[in-house]
């Protein structure tokens, strides 16, 4: 056997091996699916969804955990895109190529990888004790924000590398300043990206609880909070403590909440395939 055919043989093996993994996720994904669908499915109307917590499980409801949970991605919105697109920006078109910037890109990377309770720990150190928010819906955003910044910088900058020369290079000749071009030629040009990496982004942290549970976040609010520093809860917060109770009822209660949630994540996944197959067909 020459060497053209153990290189043949080897992709072909590796090929199978890659699909066996394919179908063996799907199939553990669909069997969770089925399992969290069975249970929850006749919990799944209104009356679940605008109804407000209770220690009776026939009665409970998501209402404030639906409320908390929009209000949170809310306030994360505001804060982190404004920074974390201003930062991919920056570091992308303006920083100059030093030992300084080099780490600084290091340790953003490195700070997307992190995991999300070492941000519920920065949180309750900085924002809960020091500037003395509290466990409030407040702390909560901006513990979030700090979360999702790394995400949205690499997105950021990536999507700007992906811009043609061309393109800066046209607006250039034209004569327009650096600024210029930045605003009218490379943000629109990688729009795209950077909504799909700020939507990524979004879906991971609509799904986190341990930040949330070191920051304060209630098990238990009978009411809708009212200004940024009431107290909160959230849908995986919810699934959580329902989770941990005894009685069966809950247990379908947390199994309707789980679909919920899985269907506003798939919901914000789907846009964002969506989005980066337009731009990257408006690319070609």
């Amino acid at each position: 056997m020459n060497n053209l055919q153990k290189n043949r043989l080897i992709d072909a093996a590796f090929k199978m091996v890659g699909m066996l993994c394919t179908l063996l996720g799907i199939l553990i994904l669909v069997i969770l699916l089925y399992n969290i669908i069975r249970v929850g499915y006749t919990r799944v109307n209104w009356d679940f969804i605008s109804s407000l917590p209770s220690r009776k499980p026939e009665e409970a409801g998501i209402y404030t955990a639906i409320i908390g949970t929009l209000d949170l991605m809310l306030l994360t919105i505001i804060f982190a895109i404004p920074i974390g697109i201003g930062a991919g920006l920056y570091l992308e078109e303006y920083a100059k190529k030093s030992r300084l910037s080099t780490l600084l890109e290091i340790n953003i990377a490195n700070l997307a990888g992190v995991p999300s309770i070492i941000y519920g720990l920065l949180g309750l150190g900085i924002f809960v004790r020091f500037f003395g928010f509290g466990g409030s819906i407040l702390s909560g955003a901006l513990t979030l924000s700090l979360l999702i910044l790394p995400i949205i910088i690499v997105a950021t900058r990536e999507a700007i590398k992906a811009v043609p020369p061309s393109l800066k290079e046209a607006s250039f000749a034209l004569g327009a300043s650096k600024w210029q071009t930045l605003q009218k030629v490379v943000l629109p040009s990688s729009s795209g990206g950077i909504v799909t990496g700020i939507i990524l982004s979004l879906s991971r942290a609509i799904g986190e609880t341990a930040p949330l549970i070191v920051v304060g976040a209630m098990a238990y609010v009978p009411f809708v909070p009212h200004s940024l520093f009431d107290t909160f809860s959230v849908l995986p917060m919810q699934i959580f403590t329902w989770t941990t109770r005894p009685q069966a009822g809950f247990a379908i209660a947390a199994g309707a909440a789980i679909i919920i949630l899985l269907g506003i994540t798939f919901l914000m996944n789907g846009i964002a395939v969506y989005l980066r197959n337009k731009w990257q067909n408006k690319l070609q």
